[in-house]
């Protein structure tokens, strides 16, 4: 019988990109599937304490092992603006064009684009945490290029590449992005339990 493992999130997406890595000897479950319908309230100021409030939330109330997750991205000139904020930077959780609004008014007259994206997976597994991290680096660009992605994506422009993750096929964006390698290191660790 397969090993239950709780993502906490309801991001179906998400959990089938992650569910096509993992051995089959583990079953991801999401939020909805152990009926937690409570908001986890992120109201940590780094990455790693975002993921690490949604896992040990988890671990504490359900005692399952878990999984969390918190992305963002990083731009050198703005002092490490909109970090643990990206998603609601402009105010409103989820106005990606009021953010990338935002965030191209605040660059405007800056020569320094430098950013990266950041993903930290938080792991709770038989009462132990682990970390997991990825990040790409790239510049912001001055305006939007592409209708791929989400987020911040119109606007980054990983290093080594002359596109925007926007540009980008989601199969190319799944092999560098942040995400990717932060779950890659999930999953080798889960594989390394076989």
């Amino acid at each position: 019988m397969p090993v239950q493992l709780v993502f906490a999130t309801n991001n179906r997406h998400k959990l089938e990109e992650v569910s096509a890595k993992i051995s089959e000897d583990i079953k991801l479950l999401t939020l909805e599937d152990i009926g937690c319908n409570e908001d986890i309230e992120e109201t940590g100021i780094t990455f790693k304490e975002n993921a690490s409030i949604k896992s040990r939330y988890i671990w504490d109330k359900y005692h399952l092992n878990c999984f969390g997750d918190d992305s963002g991205l990083v731009v050198d000139a703005l002092n490490g603006e909109p970090g643990v904020y990206s998603a609601r930077y402009a105010g409103k959780h989820g106005d990606h064009n009021a953010n990338i609004d935002k965030l191209l008014e605040k660059l405007r007259s800056e020569t320094n684009r430098r950013a990266h994206f950041n993903t930290t997976i938080s792991l709770i597994w038989n009462g132990e945490e682990h970390f997991f991290e990825g990040i790409v680096k790239g510049t912001i660009r001055h305006e939007r290029s592409g209708t791929g992605g989400f987020g911040y994506d119109p606007v980054f422009q990983p290093d080594g590449y002359s596109i925007t993750f926007a540009e980008m096929s989601l199969e190319e964006k799944n092999r560098i992005s942040h995400r990717a390698r932060a779950m890659d290191g999930l999953i080798n660790f889960l594989n390394s339990l076989k």
